[in-house]
């Protein structure tokens, strides 16, 4: 019992602090600290199992010739994570419970039905990452693996009940867990730079191939679920006192999404980086998870191969917390009712168990969990920027029109990868992309 008022009193505490830092009483670092969390919470979401089996194909096949996607990518994620959070501050409502507010009641019902699928598709690919990297460590069936996953990530979901803090470290230190990792591996293989550079910055794609893996990286890059999250988690966070407050709280927070995913975005060009190096000569075929595992540890020895399993089950484990997380936000704000949290994570386990029992290939369907994403993208991207421009519900906070712009490129860049997907899925092949 005294433990649980402990922990509480810390969310209570940074709360404080916060307050503090935004009556101008507090400065520095020691004045920001208070403010990091939401986004940290939300970039896991960036460095998920998805961006694993994308990220490793994407390397393996093309080298590192889509790394530019990836920056792409991370460019917009923090665009709209940005947004979708000064959404929350502002307005103190979330992104779901505006669009019910705002929205037409079919458009509203039809949102939340294409919202409960992309975190259906998103828990596919978090519990069965974990489920993998399980599996692997302790040479456990991949069903068993999941079924421990569950178990883990039911537990780390209990720690929201102690308030907000306690949830927002353990998320800290898995992606600190992650980033470690990728660290080891950078030092353990270096990658090379020159290539790294040009790839990063010089778009190309030469088939239809690369064409598919740049919207999976899209896909698992720009999440719908963290869109939706991010706004959630700041109204009863920290409660701004007039405009001034409202502003420097705004500041806090751009900076917080542009530290907090240029991690994450480093993490993922590590992965795509990673993957060139070791396989894209000579192992181009490795494009599972598990068989990635399996060649590291002949070429790069145990210490490499340990570090990339450590970082997917990080990643799976805390993904999935956050997608749980997701899912009860978009349920609640929505459509206005809750539903307990067991019935909520057993919900959106459901495919994952399906596809563990069907004998579906791990790494393919993580893949194509991230097409569905892909898909399911545009609605919570377009909704926003629907809402975050009008005066009516942002005042003298809705967005200028550089923004707005900006805002606009990247919903139609994503739209546009959305269709050239459709295409291809049809059987029209975009020879358009392909090199001469």
């Amino acid at each position: 019992m005294n433990d649980a008022v402990t922990v509480a009193t810390l969310s209570d505490r940074t709360s404080t602090a916060a307050r503090t830092a935004l009556s101008g009483r507090r400065g520095g670092l020691r004045g920001f600290l208070p403010f990091i969390g939401p986004a940290v919470v939300a970039s896991i979401a960036y460095m998920d199992p998805g961006n694993f089996a994308t990220n490793i194909q994407a390397g393996a096949r093309h080298g590192y010739m889509l790394l530019w996607v990836v920056l792409l990518a991370n460019v917009i994620a923090m665009l709209f994570q940005a947004l979708s959070a000064r959404l929350g501050i502002v307005t103190g409502h979330s992104l779901a419970t505006l669009c019910r507010l705002h929205f037409p009641r079919p458009l509203v019902i039809a949102m939340w039905i294409g919202s409960e699928v992309a975190a259906m598709a998103t828990d596919l690919a978090e519990s069965v990452g974990a489920a993998i990297g399980i599996s692997l460590l302790l040479h456990l069936s991949l069903m068993n693996g999941l079924l421990i996953t569950f178990a883990i990530t039911w537990g780390l979901l209990m720690v929201q009940s102690r308030g907000f803090r306690p949830i927002e470290l353990i998320i800290t230190g898995f992606v600190g867990i992650i980033g470690l990792s990728y660290l080891i591996e950078m030092i353990i293989a270096p990658p090379d730079w020159g290539a790294f550079a040009f790839h990063s910055v010089v778009p190309r794609l030469t088939n239809a191939d690369s064409v598919a893996l740049s919207v999976g990286i899209i896909g698992a890059t720009v999440m719908p679920h963290a869109i939706y999250l991010h706004s959630a988690m700041m109204p009863g966070r920290v409660h701004a006192q007039g405009d001034a407050e409202r502003r420097r709280l705004l500041l806090f927070s751009n900076i917080e999404v542009v530290a907090a995913l240029t991690v994450a975005g480093l993490i993922n060009m590590a992965m795509l980086a990673m993957a060139a190096t070791m396989f894209h000569r000579g192992h181009a075929d490795v494009g599972e998870i598990k068989t990635a595992y399996h060649t590291l540890l002949p070429l790069l020895g145990g210490v490499a191969a340990a570090a990339f399993m450590t970082s997917l089950l990080a990643s799976g484990i805390s993904s999935s917390v956050v997608g749980t997380m997701a899912g009860q936000s978009i349920m609640q704000d929505f459509v206005g009712f809750r539903i307990p949290l067991w019935v909520r994570r057993v919900a959106t386990l459901l495919p994952a168990l399906v596809v563990v029992w069907a004998g579906v290939q791990p790494t393919q369907a993580l893949v194509l969990s991230q097409v569905v994403l892909s898909l399911f993208l545009p609605v919570p991207m377009i909704a926003l920027l629907v809402l975050i421009r009008r005066p009516a519900v942002m005042a003298q906070f809705a967005i200028n029109r550089f923004v707005q712009t900006l805002a606009v490129i990247a919903t139609v860049t994503v739209l546009g990868l959305n269709v050239i997907l459709l295409l291809q899925t049809l059987g029209i092949s975009p020879d358009l992309f392909a090199s001469t």
